[in-house]
């Protein structure tokens, strides 16, 4: 049993961290305060191969040299510098990338992958709406097929990737019929950028996550072609859940991003603060506070590295799915609870935008809330131990 990860892992881990370090660290801070996405790091980030991990090397990506795993650790170094550039990178791959590759046909993969995978373009996907997020069989988008085009009518809302200047496409699930059972059919449909009836309507003023692009997109009879149907009609529902399985080890990786960064900056400030003629480190109030940070790092990060590796083993679907709702679930709370004791550790000083906690404590709750809430990653764990939860 070996709970490291490989050396090749580990100096990929080495070069994305000098990677975030020196194109992220030196201007995030401004960047976040501007609220500015900036397009040329998403597309220095494409060239050092993020974005194609998980993809085969005939549409540019990594193939074999490549994991989940490393998207993971990719995913956790940008993250431990900014939580913006890490969920880019989280949404372009889960939410942009594999559903087309999982789902899409031979000629879908050729047309839309190589720019994604490269990070000259994103893509996003449209499951939320205002009545309809973690009750995702809601959905009142609905798409009518008018002879060889699909119409397409709804909203949309907390779209990551979806307004950029380079986004491509926004695949969308929408009501395309109804079922003998009088359930709805749920499709999944991807519509261009620049679609005729297609609009990202203006970007949301957020609490955190400021560099992230994120809107509320509206369809007013948006045609597209009928071959832009991803997947098989009706199974749009069934492949967004399984894209959510592997977004959620995702966002936990994200979360121990997070983790790592207050550990290291209470360590540093604690040795460097005085108070009373010792460093505030020399309190036990403070030490055991970062000593707690440190165990919430060490064992988040184990949950998440379990279920990355389960994923990269092939292993049975519900074993993956249990492991990655644990993860989630722990990750993203223990990443909530370490900003709040980054704050305390910094005091007044936490409450300062000049200094990173600040920023990272208004990034950390909304952990909780995507790709799945906590009280959903509850509920799915406690189904995978045989009870009947509603």
């Amino acid at each position: 049993m070996n709970f490291e990860l490989a050396p090749e892992l580990e100096e990929f881990r080495r070069t994305v961290r000098d990677f975030a370090e020196k194109e992220l660290g030196p201007h995030v801070a401004q960047w976040d305060k501007e609220h500015h996405f900036p397009v040329e790091v998403v597309h220095k980030m494409g060239e050092l191969g993020l974005f194609g991990l998980t993809s085969p090397e005939e549409y540019g990506g990594a193939g074999e040299h490549g994991s989940f795993t490393s998207l993971c650790v990719a995913i956790e170094e940008l993250g431990r510098v900014d939580q913006s550039f890490g969920v880019t990178l989280q949404a372009g791959v889960g939410l942009g990338i594999n559903p087309i590759l999982t789902f899409g046909t031979a000629e879908q993969k050729e047309r839309w992958l190589p720019d994604l995978v490269a990070g000259r373009t994103l893509a996003g996907f449209g499951l939320t709406e205002p009545g309809a997020g973690s009750d995702a069989g809601a959905t009142r988008t609905r798409a009518e097929l008018d002879g060889t085009e699909w119409v397409v009518n709804g909203s949309k809302q907390f779209i990551t990737n979806s307004g950029t200047s380079i986004t491509s496409l926004v695949t969308v699930t929408a009501r395309t019929g109804t079922r003998p059972n009088g359930t709805a059919e749920i499709s999944a449909i991807m519509v261009p950028a620049g679609t005729p009836g297609f609009v990202a309507e203006p970007a949301y003023d957020k609490l955190g996550w400021h560099i992230s692009d994120t809107h509320p997109l509206s369809y007013t009879d948006a045609r597209v072609p009928a071959d832009h149907l991803l997947g098989e009609r009706g199974r749009g529902y069934a492949q967004f859940l399984a894209t959510l399985d592997d977004g959620r080890v995702a966002i936990a990786a994200l979360s121990v991003g997070l983790i790592q960064a207050c550990v290291e900056l209470c360590t540093s400030y604690a040795l460097e603060r005085t108070s009373f003629g010792k460093p505030i480190g020399a309190k036990q109030g403070v030490a055991f506070q970062i000593a707690d940070l440190e165990v919430m790092l060490h064992a988040a990060r184990l949950l998440t590295y379990r279920a990355a590796a389960l994923k990269d083993a092939g292993a049975p679907a519900d074993a993956f799915k249990h492991a990655a709702s644990i993860a989630k679930v722990y990750a993203t709370e223990s990443a909530v609870t370490a900003t709040r004791i980054a704050t305390q550790v910094f005091g007044g000083y936490g409450f300062m935008e000049e200094y990173p906690v600040a920023r990272f404590y208004r990034d950390a709750k909304i952990l909780e809330i995507g790709e799945g809430t906590s009280e959903v990653q509850r509920m799915l764990i406690a189904r995978g131990l045989g009870l009947p939860v509603e």
